[in-house]
């Protein structure tokens, strides 16, 4: 009885060696996503200089121009500072897509992958704390006074940054740079192994694709519908007064459009990607179809920092009495200096002409 348990043990060890040799021998499905490449250096080059000058501009903005500050803003300020700091990284990127070669070592890769996920997670989180923040302010405008305020919307924003923090962190230092055995080049971003996938990676798009993009999806489309519910009663009043309904639609159209536009493709692409990296999701078409998009999904997500400032613009009105006041003072001083001008032209042509009146008298009575 022993002998036949150690050799049926035997028996199933061996049949499983030969099928994990059989399924090891299967030859990789062929990569056609060498197009990335140069897609990833024009894009991020362009999500640079835009994204640089429209979120430097925001933040003079909120820091310079802007006089009164309310729980909106404080949400805005968090997610102009969530962009930069992204955006200082995008550089160090473009230098490897065009070479191919992560030469700056393996913290500078781990920190730019943290600040990849903190960007792009703390941005839908920022962009949600706007949405839930306009529907309290109209759906229950009095019963949310002792929420809204500056105070609760700092505490909110310090529990974004550590929830993110918290999962970006520990994302990107598990990861680290590859080396190609053929070549003398160092990658950073990519090429990480199935058993990597299957460990730790899996496991990570798991937690963050729940709590960074699936929670924060259903609060923003909630938020909007009970919203524009509110917005169909005839009588319809917030704690300021009666509200503007066309703007209110603008607001939500433009916040809807640019959450789904950015966030959607790459989050849902990333789960397809996780299930053909860890082989739950088999088959070659699929994967190259997976990993044709996988790039596009990622150009359009990290747009999300030239697009952020228009969220700013049309969400707050604050911002735009502030810029509509400064445009104001620039066109009075125009005006201003244009009337001085012509002032003193017109009193330097009147001296002339007597000048010259003078002139002639006296040469007249010579």
């Amino acid at each position: 009885m022993f002998n036949t348990t150690v050799l049926d043990t035997t028996t199933v060890h061996q049949v499983t060696d030969s099928i994990n040799s059989s399924s090891s021998n299967i030859p990789p499905c062929p990569k056609n996503d060498a197009f990335k490449y140069p897609l990833y250096s024009t894009v991020f080059s362009i999500v640079f200089v835009v994204g640089l000058i429209t979120n430097v501009v925001a933040m003079y903005i909120f820091t310079c121009t802007l006089k009164l500050r309310n729980e909106t803003t404080t949400y805005m300020m968090n997610l102009v500072v969530s962009d930069l700091l992204f955006v200082f990284t995008l550089p160090l990127r473009v230098f490897y897509f065009i070479n191919q070669h992560w030469p700056f070592g393996s913290m500078l890769c781990k920190v730019s992958v943290s600040l990849f996920y903190t960007n792009m997670y703390g941005s839908i989180l920022f962009l949600t704390c706007i949405s839930v923040d306009r529907f309290l302010a109209i759906v229950h405008p009095f019963r949310s006074r002792t929420l809204r305020t500056k105070r609760n919307a700092k505490i909110v924003c310090m529990a974004v940054w550590v929830l993110v923090l918290s999962g970006s962190l520990p994302t990107g230092f598990l990861l680290d740079t590859t080396s190609t055995s053929n070549e003398n080049k160092t990658n950073c971003f990519e090429n990480f192994s199935s058993k990597q996938w299957k460990s730790h990676l899996s496991k990570v798009v798991i937690f963050i694709e729940t709590v960074g993009f699936i929670i924060p999806l259903l609060l923003n489309v909630c938020c909007s519908i009970m919203v524009l519910q509110t917005l169909r009663r005839p009588q319809t009043v917030s704690r300021g007064g009666k509200l503007n309904k066309t703007k209110i639609l603008r607001m939500i159209i433009v916040h809807l459009s640019i959450f789904c536009f950015c966030f959607i493709p790459y989050n849902v692409n990333l789960i397809f990607y996780s299930l053909v990296r860890t082989k739950t999701l088999g088959g070659c078409s699929v994967e190259s179809v997976v990993r044709t998009i996988y790039p596009i999904a990622l150009c359009i997500a990290v747009s999300n920092c030239c697009f952020d400032p228009i969220v700013y613009y049309f969400t707050s009105e604050t911002i735009q009495n502030s810029i509509k006041r400064k445009n104001t003072v620039t066109r009075s001083d125009v005006k201003f200096s244009e009337a001085l001008q012509s002032e003193t032209s017109s009193n330097l042509q009147c001296s002339l002409r007597n000048l010259k009146a003078k002139v002639f008298h006296n040469e007249s009575s010579v």
